[in-house]
């Protein structure tokens, strides 16, 4: 699709204000590498594929006439979550002239944009790689998508940092990239300050090794419904309550698809306590296991020798 076909497309479904900007003259003045007309901002670590959508969204374009119209050659077939977009160099510099964005701040933005610098490669070219589970990006909050969408659309994929498992001012979270919709989280207001205790946590030296250790424990704790088995419980049922999806997706049970966001708080009060153990030696294991207790608002904490909690603290005191 030339320029020409891609204004065409645009202009006559154009409905909104926002949009009427976008005129068959305007792309006749800009040639592929040149800025575009509308100005779209990434959300923060989106996945590259979905920021292209939600640019193409915004001319009212399928994602393969917007890099096709761009000069950009699409190889391949894919969808986020399970699926990126990768952009050779050149093409990483069409996309950010066509979106008005300057590229070290779009690299910045998409953590797997940065260009693969193949000097054999010297085309403008994309093409589709499927992700493993694990790299898989979730679903951002609606809301926030929509305003960064200019109202185009509310779907986009991101790469969240833990302590952006949620957004504390929509109370909407994406715990698992197997979700067809976000989670609602309004019923457990505890999340919202898990989520503002996460921060602070991250501003001490050790608190990726911190979080990282008590979530391999409270994710243990979980799938062996040990020691807050209750609690969780009850946190996973009010948020089946008011996320009816959570049980009818099928290719998993909801005490799995919610699992990070159920084990949330724990994991961030469980890490904020490890972080303080290796400055207070002469704390036992016993005197630990009491202060973490208290940190978790249980009477008693009593782990086993197998128990991943118990070999963690005695790991650090050796």
């Amino acid at each position: 699709m030339s320029p020409t076909d891609v204004a065409a497309r645009a202009a006559a479904g154009a409905g909104t204000a926002q949009r009427s900007v976008v005129t068959t003259g305007a792309w006749h003045r800009i040639p592929f590498a040149a800025p575009g007309v509308i100005r779209v901002r990434p959300l923060p670590r989106e996945a590259t594929a979905s920021y292209a959508q939600r640019l193409a969204d915004t001319y009212q374009l399928t994602l393969p006439q917007l890099l096709d119209g761009s000069g950009i050659t699409l190889t391949g077939h894919g969808t986020p979550p399970t699926a990126e977009l990768h952009l050779s160099p050149a093409a990483c510099h069409r996309l950010s002239a066509l979106a008005r964005i300057p590229l070290p701040h779009l690299t910045r933005a998409l953590p797997l944009l940065a260009p693969n610098h193949d000097a054999h490669h010297t085309a403008a070219a994309a093409h589709w790689k499927r992700l493993e589970a694990e790299q898989q990006p979730v679903r951002a909050c609606t809301l926030c998508t929509l305003h960064q969408s200019r109202g185009a659309t509310h779907t986009a994929w991101v790469h969240p940092p833990p302590h952006r498992l949620l957004c504390p001012h929509h109370h909407q979270a994406a715990p698992d990239p197997r979700l067809a919709a976000t989670v609602r989280t309004q019923t457990s207001p505890e999340l919202a300050a898990a989520h503002h205790a996460h921060r602070r946590l991250l501003r001490h030296p050790r608190a990726i090794t911190a979080w990282t250790t008590a979530r391999a424990i409270t994710t243990r704790w979980y799938d062996h419904q040990q020691h807050l088995t209750h609690r969780w419980h009850t946190r996973l049922n009010q948020l089946c309550a008011i996320n009816p999806h959570l049980t009818t997706t099928g290719s998993a049970s909801p005490a799995l698809l919610a699992r990070d966001l159920v084990i949330y708080p724990e994991t961030v009060a469980l890490a904020r306590t490890l972080t303080t153990l290796p400055q207070q030696q002469h704390h036992t294991t016993n005197g630990a296991l009491t202060l973490i207790a208290h940190r978790l608002n249980l009477d008693h904490l009593t782990p086993n020798a197998n128990d991943p909690l118990r070999g963690s603290l005695t790991h650090t005191r050796r």
